[in-house]
C-alpha cells in the first residue's frame, strides 16, 4: 500500500495531507480481513453501524452465527508496539471473536471473548481505568544485523493464525 502525500501552498504555507488518512486505516484492515474471509468461503455479513463491537457476522457450517471484532495495527507503529491492542472495553460475551492484525509483522491471532479475557491485562489506574490491553508481541535484537525485531511472545503463539479454519466447525 502506498502512502501518497499531496503538497499544496496556501497563503504562504506548505502543508501536506496523506492521500490516505490514517483514520481510515481500521476501515481498510477490516475490509482486507473480511475479503480474505470471503475467499474462503466463509458466509460474511457486515453490519452498517457499528455501534456493538461487531465488525463482521460468519455463519458456520452448522448454521449458527459467531460475532467478530477485527483490530488491526499500523507498519508505521512505534517500535515494540506492532502487536499492542490497548484500551479496549470488553466483557465476556458467547459466539464473539477478536481477529488481531499486526501488519508490520504480517501477523493475524484470533482469539474467542473468553481467551481475550483470560489473556489481556485490564488498567488498574489512569485515564483508561478499566479498559482491557494486549501485547502479542515481544522485541529482540538480531546478533547478526544488530536491529530490533518483533516476535510473538510464546504464550500467544497458539493463537496465531494463517487462515480463518476457526470459524468453520
Amino acid at each position: 500500500m502506498y502512502n501518497v502525500i499531496v503538497w499544496f501552498k496556501k497563503e504562504g504555507i506548505t502543508m501536506s495531507i496523506p492521500f490516505r488518512h490514517s483514520a481510515g486505516f481500521g476501515k481498510r484492515m477490516e475490509y482486507y480481513i473480511i475479503g480474505l474471509m470471503l475467499k474462503e468461503g466463509l458466509d460474511c455479513y457486515v453490519p452498517l453501524v457499528d455501534d456493538d463491537g461487531i465488525d463482521v457476522v460468519v455463519r458456520k457450517e452448522d448454521g449458527s452465527f459467531i460475532e467478530i471484532q477485527i483490530k488491526a495495527r499500523s507498519k508505521d507503529v512505534k517500535e515494540g508496539n506492532a502487536a499492542l491492542f490497548a484500551a479496549m472495553t470488553h466483557s465476556e460475551r458467547d459466539n464473539y471473536y477478536f481477529v488481531f492484525y499486526s501488519e508490520k509483522m504480517e501477523t493475524m491471532w484470533i482469539l474467542s471473548s473468553q481467551e481475550y479475557l483470560k489473556e489481556c491485562t485490564t488498567n488498574k489506574t489512569g485515564k483508561n481505568l478499566g479498559k482491557r490491553s494486549i501485547l502479542f508481541n515481544g522485541t529482540r535484537t538480531d546478533n547478526t544485523t544488530g536491529k530490533k525485531i518483533e516476535y510473538t511472545k510464546p504464550q500467544f503463539e497458539k493463537y496465531v493464525a494463517k487462515d480463518f479454519s476457526r470459524f468453520c466447525s
